[in-house]
């Protein structure tokens, strides 16, 4: 884009001012470029207007025509001024009225022509004319003119002081006065290849546009204007990714040559085989760190799958050829799970494995720079925390963290392999275009042995009904978990509460031995509860959905989530996750309070149906969009601000496929120096992907 047009400083332009430049900062918008792309929410079909004649009272409509007379009425004793205008289009009559807007008879004046939507309804006195209380208007030249102006109006979020028709004439004059000057970044010959049309027009088009014709495209964002902003925001993001996956391919790393005595010493450990697809992805990455070039590739399984054994595989590999691994986690409950399943079988094979988290004292952080095997949070990637010899590094729930945290990881080591992990699954188009700079292993099998669990789901009223199977559960010497969304009582929130929940099931089991764990509790008096809950000291662990992710306890056999009906599917099925793990029969069992809407019924129902976290996805994302879907995003990636990844699905795949394939042939885009500087701006603050140019 021409610098003369998209840094302008919204303040500087015509109709704009200072005033109006600190409204439209507070929806972050102060240059034009940031105008450009703050689309209308929605669009009103104002182009077919109802003659006055047919108009019906309760219904909405758009009319036209001339004002022939205008008053301001002041009824007695009410402090209030009522401007009204009597608008005529030759077939009838009707009253426009504006309450305490005297100011109006400035601008709507007889003989002038009016366009006006709102709700019709009688007058008082069951007479003609009809009226419209507060509508929307514009006032036109004349009715000729009106005749012609007809058209599709946008409507924009705004903040507080500022209306609808004052933000459209604001970006009227921001669109009329510099979409003209943008440059048109993308190569010429993908414009010609996807029938894409101008980016000035695009953005023109999708302010005011032009026709009625296409209404629902407009409004669903299927329209060739919409298209051409989802392109462009695609392409410059897959672009990024193919520019780092370039880097990465180009740089040199660590040729891991490892004798394999440790890991045939791990699988002996292991009390259960390998299932074929562990196996297939340890090749596959093992491939990977045979080569010169660093590793980075994504693991993804479902809830359950044995992801961590494999990447313990790998981790024992890069120790073998004498280097250190380090496992980063996003919490430290998590962190601490990963320590205690790693810790024996490390220290049996005669290995040094720490625990470094935020709390981890000095101590730690030296026994860390010379550990073989390092578990911990982001606490890892802290400027003070140095590593001797780092080789590998593998990062669980990856889309917690993001490129951000990858890059500095890296930096701990000279160009480390990279093994990512995450149980949320995706969609594998999605994958590859989420996580474009990776490589991607599915591990699609369960262990041998491993039952589902079943599900369903019970309206509080029933809650009662349930109580049974937790007696019976604990009677055969198993333990259960119940989960809640909020730790206390809110007076702001009708939230069922952790604390309250364990308080009531004392009561009502006081033979149960209940524990309560949640966020808000240290770090140390966390690790007691789960310890005490492993030991089987604990029946029923009364729970927040800090145990979301890496609690393994086999010996749990029953999930109960209260108000099921506020978590994402994602959520549900990570907490289910945390049962089934041993081999006996487990349940789960959501618990909803009215009212349950359509899509928390859709969301219940689709748990019940199956526990296939891929099908899981895929109905999640369909309910949710993509920008909901990630939670919101991979931490550390820019922003999506157009596309959706659901409605968008197919044209990502063709946009990654150009993306990637014009990396390969111009890597530095030294052919296309517009693009590149656009590529370099959208990515700013998230990775410096031409670092080499």
């Amino acid at each position: 884009m021409k610098d003369s047009s998209t840094g302008l400083s919204v303040s500087k332009i015509k109709g704009v001012g200072p005033h109006r430049a600190r409204l439209l900062s507070k929806l972050n918008i102060t240059t034009a470029e940031d105008a450009f792309h703050y689309l209308p929410l929605r669009y009103e079909d104002h182009s077919s207007t109802v003659p006055l004649g047919q108009l019906r009272p309760g219904a909405a409509a758009t009319v036209s025509g001339d004002i022939v007379a205008v008053n301001i009425v002041r009824p007695r004793g009410r402090g209030l001024a009522i401007f009204e205008a009597i608008v005529s289009d030759g077939s009838s009559f009707l009253k426009l009225k504006w309450f305490n807007q005297a100011y109006m008879a400035q601008s709507i004046r007889t003989g002038l022509g009016i366009l006006a939507t709102g709700m019709v309804k009688p007058n008082r006195y069951g007479m003609p004319p009809l009226e419209m209380d507060s509508p929307e208007h514009e006032i036109l030249s004349c009715t000729e003119e009106a005749a012609r102006h007809l058209r599709v109006l946008p409507v924009y979020g705004l903040t507080e002081g500022i209306s609808q028709k004052q933000f459209r004439k604001i970006m009227s004059a921001i669109i009329s006065g510099h979409a003209s000057e943008i440059e048109d970044h993308l190569p010429g010959h993908i414009l010609r290849k996807y029938s894409l049309p101008p980016l000035a027009v695009a953005i023109r088009e999708v302010h005011f546009p032009s026709s009625p014709d296409n209404v629902g495209g407009l409004n669903s964002g299927t329209d060739e204007y919409h298209r051409r902003l989802i392109f462009d925001e695609l392409f410059l993001f897959e672009l990024g990714m193919a520019r780092m996956k370039k880097i990465s391919s180009a740089a040199k790393g660590i040729s891991f040559r490892p004798g394999g005595r440790l890991r045939k010493e791990l699988l002996k450990m292991l009390p259960y085989s390998l299932t074929s697809a562990q196996n297939r992805v340890i090749s596959e990455i093992e491939a990977d760190m045979r080569s010169e070039q660093p590793m980075q590739r994504l693991i993804q399984g479902d809830v359950g799958c044995g992801k961590t054994v494999v990447a313990l595989a790998a981790m024992l590999d890069a120790v073998e050829s004498g280097y250190q691994a380090i496992l980063m986690a996003p919490t430290e409950i998590l962190a601490g799970q990963h320590f205690l399943n790693i810790r024996g079988l490390a220290e049996g094979l005669g290995l040094r494995p720490v625990l470094l988290t935020g709390s981890s004292g000095q101590e730690m952080h030296d026994k860390a720079a010379e550990a073989d095997i390092v578990v911990g949070t982001h606490a890892l990637i802290q400027e003070k925390v140095t590593f001797s010899r780092l080789g590998l590094v593998v990062i669980d729930e990856q889309h917690k963290f993001g490129v951000t945290q990858r890059v500095m990881l890296r930096k701990k080591g000279p160009e480390p392999d990279v093994l990512v992990m995450t149980a949320t699954p995706i969609p594998r188009t999605l994958a590859l275009s989420l996580f474009g700079d990776l490589d991607l292993s599915v591990i699609d099998e369960l262990p041998p042995g491993r039952k589902s669990v079943s599900t369903r789901w019970v309206l509080s009223s029933d809650r009662e009904n349930i109580y049974p199977l937790l007696l019976r559960e604990v009677s055969k010497g198993r333990q259960a978990y119940v989960v809640y969304p909020a730790i206390e009582e809110s007076e702001n929130a009708d939230l069922k509460s952790a604390v309250t929940g364990r308080d009531a099931f004392e009561k009502k089991f006081p033979e149960l031995r209940v524990g309560l764990l949640h966020g808000r509790m240290g770090a140390d008096e966390r690790a007691e509860v789960m310890g005490r809950f492993r030991r089987h000291e604990i029946d029923l662990l009364v729970s927040t959905t800090v145990i979301e992710v890496g609690v393994d306890v086999p010996n749990a056999t029953l999930m109960l989530i209260v108000h099921a009906e506020r978590f994402g599917l994602s959520q549900l099925h990570q907490l289910r996750g945390r049962v089934g793990r041993g081999t006996e029969e487990s349940f789960c069992i959501l618990i909803a309070y009215e009212p349950v809407g359509t899509d928390a019924r859709r969301r219940l129902d689709i748990m019940a149906l199956t526990d296939d976290g891929f099908r899981i996805a895929e109905e999640d994302l369909a309910i949710r969009g993509a920008g909901d879907f990630f939670g919101t995003r991979q931490a550390g990636m820019p922003d999506l601000k157009h596309a959706d990844m659901a409605r968008d699905i197919r044209l990502l795949e063709a946009v990654r496929n150009e993306a990637f394939g014009l990396i390969d042939a111009d890597p530095e885009l030294e052919e296309y120096p517009s693009l590149k500087k656009r590529v370099d701006v959208f990515w700013k603050g998230k990775a410096d992907l031409f670092r080499t140019g």
